[in-house]
């Protein structure tokens, strides 16, 4: 597939992504999936030598293999324009994304980030402020926003189906760190609960994050306060392995959000309800082709992912690759981040505007608030849940 009149595919760098790593490896398969976009280069590991031997991985030249992202965005752009990398995809520990995100902006490419976006709020709202400024797409990969009923319920509740949104309860919980997995050579935990790594929070910065974006993202509900408790229950780890918070929002309406990594026998357990005048619906991450609408004195309303389906909205339609029955997930919802963000880099390219704020999948913006969520929900819970203010000034709509 070519990318409009770009007629090529876009060249994805790929930062992180070396030996051990998990979402290194999907952003590249997704990135690669509608053939819009080939992995031509590559900064994949801190340590030069496990960074060249993690190319043949990628299928990656050993000359486009590079000991560090500094050196790669050097010779890169060395390159002639048509050969040299389009993008950068950051998938390091939290810690790192903004210094190989803000060198990549300066450059002039394009940047697709893991979430959280940066270690704090300060280094976020640098970042967004030379997003705004550059002639450069900035996407970042709140992937369960890319599933397709998420998107379905987005426009329903947008055209009013659901009628005035009143209560949103989001949960991410897992069980995977009830042990201190910190402790022995788990790369995944030892990263996570590191605060000289992940930042303020532990599992409010990993998973929580996502569920309130997921809330923001379907109600489009501007937060006005917050109140938060954070607890660690291992003894010994260094920050939070559960919690919860409470928003209020402008509107009145009222939210929760609950996460967890020490609940036993759960996986990736993300679920959203979400409550109307008119209507109410539910949906969960580990059964994404199927959403929930409820009606008083209706009989429950089951939407399955069909493209061909006169209930689908457009958007949920578009974000379909297979017909129904056929279980999309995970890597396809990753995938339609990129392929939005390639559509806006295809404009760019062609001098159209492109939209900054209101866009269709996660932006700079929605990393700035992602890190005020975290930064208050840290401060609420030292304060014992004090109602802390939430709306940021570049909260989107």
């Amino acid at each position: 597939m070519t990318n409009g009149s770009l007629n090529r595919k876009l060249k994805m760098g790929l930062v992180g992504g070396g030996s051990g790593s998990f979402i290194g490896r999907v952003h590249s398969i997704a990135a690669c999936l509608d053939n819009r976009a080939t992995l031509v280069a590559g900064a994949f590991s801190s340590n030069a030598e496990r960074s060249k031997a993690s190319a043949p991985d990628y299928d990656v030249a050993p000359s486009r293999a590079y000991a560090s992202y500094q050196e790669m965005i050097e010779k890169e752009l060395k390159l002639p324009e048509g050969e040299r990398i389009d993008f950068v995809s950051v998938t390091t520990p939290n810690h790192a994304h903004f210094e190989v995100a803000k060198a990549a902006l300066e450059a002039g490419f394009h940047v697709v980030c893991d979430k959280p976006m940066t270690f704090d709020l300060a280094q976020a709202e640098e970042l967004a402020k030379l997003a705004d400024n550059s002639k450069s797409v900035f996407a970042l990969t709140h992937n369960y926003t890319g599933y397709p009923l998420v998107r379905q319920a987005r426009q329903m509740i947008r055209n009013g189906e659901l009628g005035e949104i009143q209560a949103v309860r989001a949960f991410y919980i897992q069980g995977w760190l009830r042990d201190k997995l910190e402790e022995s050579e788990q790369k995944q935990a030892s990263w996570r609960t590191d605060p000289k790594k992940s930042g303020a929070a532990g599992c409010f910065g990993d998973i929580a994050t996502h569920a309130y974006n997921l809330g923001r993202y379907m109600t489009g509900l501007l937060p006005q306060e917050i109140s938060c408790h954070l607890k660690t229950f291992v003894p010994g780890r260094l920050l939070d392995d559960y919690g919860t918070a409470i928003i209020k929002y402008e509107s009145g309406a009222l939210g929760t959000v609950t996460a967890s990594q020490i609940s036993h026998g759960r996986e990736n357990d993300a679920w959203i309800e979400i409550d109307g005048t008119k209507g109410s619906l539910s949906w969960r991450q580990e059964e994404p082709n199927v959403m929930v609408v409820r009606q008083n004195g209706q009989p429950h309303k089951l939407y399955t992912r069909d493209p061909n389906a006169p209930y689908m909205a457009g958007a949920g339609a578009a974000a379909c690759r297979l017909p129904s029955g056929h279980p999309e997930g995970f890597f396809e919802a990753f995938a339609n981040i990129y392929t939005a963000a390639f559509d806006a880099i295809v404009d760019l390219h062609d001098g159209k505007k492109i939209e900054r704020v209101n866009t269709v999948y996660p932006n700079v913006h929605d990393g700035v608030e992602g890190m005020y969520f975290i930064q208050q929900c840290v401060a609420s819970s030292q304060k014992d849940g004090a109602w802390l203010p939430m709306k940021h000034p570049r909260a989107r709509i």
